[in-house]
């Protein structure tokens, strides 16, 4: 029993996560409006931390997701596999016409002062129809898996998706597996399956399996209907409003044992000031604060998360455990894509203080 948790000691699987594939597309700093090309990266909340803590921490992993037989289906899958990731896929057909559709991210760089910006295509999403009963969570837990991850995102997907969720989490918790879960609030989200009090409903549900949280005090006022701070923060990265809230999340979730999140200032679209804080059992956390020249920001929370839960499941001390989750999300800033390019010994080697000098 370390950090209040029984993380399993070996499994098939070291991490599995529940999630949505999509692929965004990508003009650089040029604007939609004026794009004239776009790369294309393949991404989802919780599949990004299952590829980055198999590409660059060696771990075993996988996905349970939605897979559509198609040619855009076939580039995820394709990613999915070169990023060393089991998939567990529910198959779709593609009507050749209306879909269903892997779902489409859209978002430039911006540069400057000039701020990225992000919007969607999740329409007729094969993710959104998912429903208990799609995996059988029975074999796939009985391979062994140690820790289990899903998001908010994919919780809001539709009426169903939360429901799969809660289904996992369950076998999770029965098959002895360490669960985590990024609140990753999304209004906009809610208000299409209900609203913001069934969002809070729904994610309660979850939680209450749940033992280990990613999320700012924002999601936590949000995602679980958990009353402001008394304590102002005095900036973005001042984490005393964050642990301001930890006790009214154990007093309505006595479960968690871990909760964590990232902390940014944002001087212009490609220089932050960053940070990560964590409470682990009772103690809290805080790492040092590095100033990013940013590539591109998305991806950098899950970044962290992968850090930190790589940390936890190889028994880091705490301190150690969020400085590699800060580490490795301040490296994936400087990488295009929303998965990592790092390796560990570089993500061990900023943890620790590391420079940007030439390695020769």
């Amino acid at each position: 029993m370390k950090y209040g948790l029984n993380i399993r000691p070996e499994g098939a699987l070291d991490f599995l996560s529940l999630g949505a594939l999509v692929h965004r597309l990508d003009p650089g700093i040029i604007p939609f409006r004026k794009a004239t090309e776009c790369q294309i990266h393949v991404s989802g909340g919780e599949f990004n931390v299952a590829a980055n803590l198999s590409d660059c921490f060696g771990l075993s992993t996988g996905v349970a997701t939605a897979m559509v037989d198609y040619p855009i289906g076939q580039l995820i899958a394709e990613r999915v596999r070169a990023m060393g990731v089991k998939p567990f896929y529910k198959h779709f057909q593609h009507d050749g016409v209306h879909g269903p559709n892997m779902a489409t991210v859209y978002s430039d760089r911006g540069h400057g002062v000039r701020g990225p910006i992000v919007f969607y295509n999740r329409s007729n999403e094969a993710a959104q129809r998912l429903k208990p009963g799609d995996f059988d969570w029975a074999s796939i837990f009985a391979q062994g898996v140690r820790w289990f991850h899903s998001g908010g995102i994919f919780a809001a997907l539709s009426e169903t998706t939360a429901d799969v969720i809660v289904e996992a989490m369950k076998a999770a918790k029965a098959a002895g597996a360490t669960t985590s879960f990024d609140l990753n609030y999304r209004e906009k989200l809610w208000n299409i399956v209900g609203g913001h009090e069934r969002g809070v409903a729904q994610i309660k549900r979850i939680v209450d399996y749940v033992d280990v949280l990613v999320g700012n005090e924002e999601d936590l006022q949000l995602g679980l209907g958990i009353p402001g701070p008394e304590v102002a923060a005095k900036s973005k990265l001042d984490p005393s409003a964050f642990f301001g809230m930890i006790g009214n999340v154990k007093a309505k979730f006595p479960n968690i044992k871990v909760v964590a999140t990232t902390l940014r200032e944002v001087h212009s679209t490609n220089r932050h000031s960053w940070g990560a804080v964590a409470w682990v059992d009772g103690s809290t956390y805080i790492s040092p604060t590095a100033e990013l020249d940013v590539f591109c920001r998305i991806g950098g929370g899950d970044g962290f998360a992968s850090g930190f839960i790589y940390g936890l499941l190889t028994g880091e001390e705490p301190e150690n455990a969020l400085k590699l989750g800060w580490a490795h999300g301040a490296l994936l800033t400087t990488f295009p894509g929303d998965t990592t390019m790092a390796t560990v010994d570089q993500v061990r080697a900023f943890a620790k203080g590391g420079s940007a000098r030439v390695q020769r």
